[in-house]
């Protein structure tokens, strides 16, 4: 039998298994009109204003650099990124978005803009401030323990 504690962590992680779930399926709606998937739109939108090694885009995503590397060849072979070189690491070349990148993100920007109106006027700013803040805050300290296990 699961005490309090273990009860709170697994409804977190079901919460956030769920959530994940809809916001993936709710990028791959708004991605999909302007011809990318929802995995091509968080990479380009990870190298929106910079370019980026691809184990930083993993980093940033937390996902595998293996995952991003193949994503990131499959833009690049579209003429949606490129790769560059890196002044700080010569094998690890930076992605970058090209203008074709750019102009397929901007397609998505109208019903981005209109969904995140809608879910403003539904939680209301300041909650969904508050609810970010805590979602960060909660990324945060999980991260904190995963590389204490790992230690």
């Amino acid at each position: 039998m699961e005490n309090a504690e273990q009860q709170l962590f697994s409804a977190a992680a079901i919460t956030s298994f769920r959530l994940n779930g809809q916001f993936l399926a709710i990028a791959e709606d708004l991605a999909g009109p302007a011809g990318l998937t929802a995995a091509w739109w968080q990479v380009l939108g990870a190298v929106l204003h910079e370019p980026l090694p691809v184990a930083g885009i993993a980093r940033a995503m937390g996902v595998t650099r293996q995952g991003v590397q193949r994503i990131a060849d499959l833009l690049v072979d579209r003429g949606l990124a490129e790769y560059r070189p890196n002044p700080a690491h010569r094998r690890a070349k930076l992605v970058a978005i090209t203008d074709a990148g750019h102009a397929a993100v901007a397609r998505i920007t109208p019903r981005h803009a209109e969904f995140a109106a809608r879910l403003v006027a539904e939680l209301g700013i300041e909650r969904l401030t508050e609810i970010v803040a805590a979602l960060a805050e909660l990324s945060a300290a999980v991260t904190i323990l995963g590389e204490d296990e790992r230690g």
